[in-house]
């Protein structure tokens, strides 16, 4: 975080404060994404104010793009109409948005047409110029859970605590866009707020509890995930536990943990993994759990249609595989996505049109994208094995395509 602080000219009061909660700085409401073990990843990049879109996007033709033509684009067509609801109004989108309510929906070649028309492919690039990056998924899991703690319901979620600060830096500094400092006041003074084991060997968050779930494991991984379900007993009521905010600590990847040490090989470290060594070492589970310093709080929501996911960072509820999370440093945030890459653990194709719709704490750097498979246990086993490789596009309006290029 220090060379982020050191290039810009911030007053000093700013820059203490900055200084002391360097560990709690964070990008604004982000879903954690699900956890990449299986290789070291890549330094995570930010864009230096310098980088411009054509330093990281190079126009293309529909063409360039492999499998463009064998994927029913009529299935983003929901996703779509999603990020309309949500950029609509907005002057570079209100004609393709407009065009979008003439498109009949169910005729493919329709809809092809309206894409290739309405909008510019351009490929995705690294800012060292290589066009290869990661694919991972996520999903949205479903826990066991009571309104109170009882019998195996003995570990609990949590809302946003009441001392928990959150600063939005870009207010006042515009060049600090995405970035937010989580804090809480002692004495006169914010101080970085307080750790998962501190929170939970201290017992913090007591009167915040949402829900009692019935295994610590799966609640962390809720955490990972952003957002999740959860069937109360004994009703039979199922909420959705969506992202509220997390305590300013960076995420870090119990995986990795566990390869450092060399309690797992990289090809074992997947959440399925993961599970397996902690069922198999009850006395180490807190030492496990606690190697992620992050925490994250959520808020209960009424699930009005159980086919769609929880909302991802740009306020709509994402579509199984066809949203994905991205690096909005690099990749216009609604924006549609030609993604090249493989189904998990495999070499067969997955190429397809998807939207970015959402963010996440590790999904750094241009040709990053966490695909998110949907609600379940299928879908779980599908985003926990998935680390791919990837080349991607951007579909722009022509709108941004004339600024950017």
């Amino acid at each position: 975080m220090s060379s982020l602080i050191y290039r810009f000219s911030l007053a000093p009061a700013l820059l203490a404060s900055l200084l002391l909660l360097s560990a709690c700085v964070t990008p604004p409401p982000q879903k954690p994404s699900a956890p990449r073990p299986a290789v070291k990843p890549t330094a995570a990049v930010t864009a230096p104010s310098s980088i411009k879109p054509s330093d990281y996007l190079r126009r293309a033709n529909f063409s360039d793009l492999p499998g463009w033509t064998e994927d029913d684009l009529r299935l983003s067509w929901p996703a779509l109409l999603a990020t309309c609801q949500a950029l609509g109004k907005r002057a570079e989108w209100q004609e393709v948005c407009r065009l979008s309510s003439e498109v009949n929906a169910s005729d493919e070649s329709m809809v092809r047409r309206y894409y290739e028309t309405q909008f510019v492919p351009h490929q995705v690039r690294n800012l060292d110029g290589t066009t290869q990056g990661t694919a991972t998924g996520y999903y949205e899991p479903l826990l066991r859970g009571a309104r109170s703690r009882m019998g195996l319901y003995q570990t609990a979620l949590y809302r946003v605590p009441d001392d928990l600060l959150t600063i939005d830096l870009s207010i006042l500094y515009p060049e600090l866009k995405n970035m937010r400092l989580r804090g809480k006041l002692a004495g006169g003074k914010v101080l970085p707020y307080s750790s998962r084991a501190e929170l939970m060997t201290n017992d913090l968050l007591a009167g915040k509890e949402i829900v009692w779930v019935d295994n610590p494991i799966d609640a962390f991984f809720l955490q990972v995930q952003g957002s999740g379900r959860v069937v109360i007993e004994p009703s039979g009521e199922i909420i959705r536990l969506a992202y509220a905010d997390q305590n300013g600590h960076p995420y870090r990847s119990i995986g990795r943990y566990l390869v450092d040490r060399g309690e797992l090989s990289i090809e074992q470290a997947s959440m399925q993994g993961i599970k397996a060594w902690y069922l198999a070492n009850p006395t180490r589970r807190d030492e496990l759990l606690n190697a992620n310093p992050s925490f994250v709080f959520f808020k209960e929501e009424k699930i009005l249609d159980s086919s769609k996911g929880p909302k991802g960072s740009l306020g709509v509820p994402l579509t199984p595989q066809r949203s994905i999370a991205i690096d909005p440093q690099f990749v216009t945030l609604g924006a549609p996505v030609f993604l090249s890459t493989t189904h998990p653990k495999s070499e067969s194709p997955l190429q397809r049109l998807v939207l970015a719709q959402d963010t996440g704490g590790a999904i750094r750097n241009p040709v990053r994208a966490d695909f998110f498979w949907g609600f379940g246990d299928q879908a779980g086993e599908l985003a926990g094995r998935m680390k791919q490789s990837l080349i991607m596009w951007v579909l722009l309006p022509h709108s941004l395509t004339l600024m950017q290029n």
